[in-house]
C-alpha cells in the first residue's frame, strides 16, 4: 500500500490573538466564523474526496491557527466524515492537533483524545517569560508545563513542542535554561525554529528596530549546537535538520512532506501536493466559502513542476533527513537523475557540503549549517 499512502492537512484559521512573527492565514475566533468554516470544510471534503479512491490515509494534521479552539465534538465530526470517505484509514494513522498552552485543560484534552486525536503539537516557543512577552504569546512558562502535564494525563502519549531561537534579546544563557526545562517534560518530539522576519508580519515591519537586538551569527550557531547536544543527551535524537524525537516517535506527517508523499490540504490557505500539482486554497474565509457554495474548487494558486524541477526539489527536501537519500530508491521513484542534478551533486560533494557512502547521499556537518545554500544549488 506504500504507493497509495497519502496525508491530509486541515487548516483551522482561528486564533485569540495573532503573534507578531506569524505569517500564516489566521483570523479572530468567533462562533459565526467557526460555523462558516465547518460547513465550508464539509463542502470541500465532498468535492475533493473522490480523489482519495483506493488511497490509504497514514496521517491527518489539524494545523492553524489554533485548531484546539474548535470543540472536540467538531473534530470528531470531521474525523467521522473522513473515515466514511472513499479512502481507508491506516490502523496506525497519526492524527495530530496543534494547541496553544493557554487553551489546554485536562478536560478538553480528554475530549480530544476521545474524539480520535493521538498526537498533540504544542506551541511552547520558549520557557523564558520575558521572551514569551516579546513574542506576543499569551501564556507563561508555568502554563506551558501545566499544559504538557494535562495532555499526558489525558492519555495522549505522543506529544511534540515547538521551541524558537535567534530571538530578540535572547542570550546563550537564557536559551540553555529553556533547553534544560525539556529534560523533565513528558515530550516525545521537538521541532526547533529560528526566528525569521516574514513579510507581512508585525516583526517584519519593525525589523530595523529589532535586528540589533538579535543574537550574532556566532551566538546563533552556538545556540544550535547547544540544542543538538542537550536534546540528544535527553534522548531526543535529531532525525531531521530541525526535528528531534524519541525512538518510535518521528513525525509521520512531516516525514511525508520531506519524502514527497502526496497530501491534500483542506481549509482556507491550505496547500496541497497531488499528482505532481501543487495548489493553494484561497486565504480568505468568506471567499473560500463563496467558491464552495458555487461548487468550485476554492483555489487561487497552482503550479505543475517539470520532471527535472520536481526531481531537484524532492532531492533537496529529502536531504533534510539525517538518514540521507538512497539514490537507487530515489531514482526508482523519480527516474534517472538529470545531468544538471548530477553536476550539482558533484559540486556539493567537492565543497564537502554533501557526503556519499555507496548509493546513499547525506548532508555533511557543514552542509547542515548551510542547508539553504545546498538547496539553492540543487534547485
Amino acid at each position: 500500500m506504500i504507493g497509495n499512502q497519502i496525508s491530509l492537512y486541515i487548516h483551522v484559521p482561528f486564533c485569540t490573538k495573532k503573534c507578531p512573527y506569524c505569517h500564516f492565514f489566521v483570523q479572530p475566533n468567533s462562533q459565526d466564523s467557526q460555523k462558516m468554516f465547518l460547513s465550508s470544510l464539509k463542502r470541500e471534503w465532498d468535492l475533493r474526496s473522490p480523489l482519495l479512491e483506493g488511497k490509504e490515509i497514514v496521517s491527518i494534521y489539524f494545523g492553524g491557527g489554533t485548531p484546539s479552539l474548535l470543540p472536540a465534538q467538531e473534530i470528531e465530526n470531521i474525523l467521522t466524515f473522513i473515515q466514511r470517505g472513499p479512502a481507508s484509514l491506516s490502523p496506525s494513522c497519526e492524527i495530530t492537533l496543534e494547541a496553544n498552552p493557554e487553551n489546554v485543560t485536562l478536560a478538553s484534552m480528554q475530549e480530544f483524545a476521545k474524539a480520535g486525536i493521538n498526537r498533540v503539537s504544542v506551541g511552547v516557543q520558549s520557557f523564558d517569560d520575558n521572551l514569551l512577552r516579546i513574542l506576543g504569546r499569551t501564556h507563561d512558562s508555568s502554563k506551558a508545563k501545566e499544559a504538557l502535564t494535562h495532555i499526558k494525563e489525558a492519555g495522549i502519549a505522543n506529544l511534540s513542542i515547538d521551541l524558537m531561537y535567534e530571538l530578540p534579546h535572547q542570550t546563550l544563557e537564557t536559551w540553555e535554561k529553556s533547553l534544560l526545562e525539556v529534560k523533565s517534560l513528558p515530550i516525545t518530539h521537538l521541532s526547533l525554529y529560528n526566528l525569521v522576519f516574514e513579510p507581512g508580519t508585525s516583526f517584519h515591519k519593525k525589523s530595523k528596530l529589532l535586528s540589533p537586538t538579535l543574537p550574532s551569527e556566532e551566538v546563533s550557531l552556538q545556540m544550535l549546537n547547544l540544542a543538538v547536544t542537550h536534546l540528544e543527551s535527553f534522548g531526543l535524537k535529531r532525525y531531521e535538520i530541525s526535528a528531534f524525537a524519541r525512538p518510535g516517535y518521528t513525525s509521520l506527517h512531516n516525514t511525508g512532506y520531506w519524502t514527497g508523499r502526496p497530501f491534500l490540504g483542506l481549509g482556507p490557505s491550505a496547500f496541497s501536493y497531488w499528482e505532481g500539482r501543487r495548489f493553494r486554497n484561497i486565504p480568505h474565509l468568506k471567499k473560500y466559502e463563496e467558491a464552495l457554495l458555487l461548487g468550485k474548487f476554492p483555489e487561487d494558486f497552482e503550479e505543475s513542476l517539470s520532471f527535472e524541477a520536481k526531481q531537484k526539489e524532492l532531492l533537496a527536501v529529502e536531504l533534510r533527513l539525517l538518514q540521507g537519500v538512497d539514490l537507487s530508491i530515489f531514482q526508482k521513484k523519480t527516474g534517472i537523475l538529470s545531468a544538471s542534478l548530477q553536476d550539482s551533486i558533484q559540486n556539493l560533494l567537492e565543497k564537502n557540503w554533501l557526503s556519499q557512502k555507496g548509493m546513499s547521499l547525506f548532508l555533511s556537518e557543514e552542509g547542515m549549517l548551510f542547508y539553504d545554500s545546498v538547496a539553492s544549488e540543487l534547485i
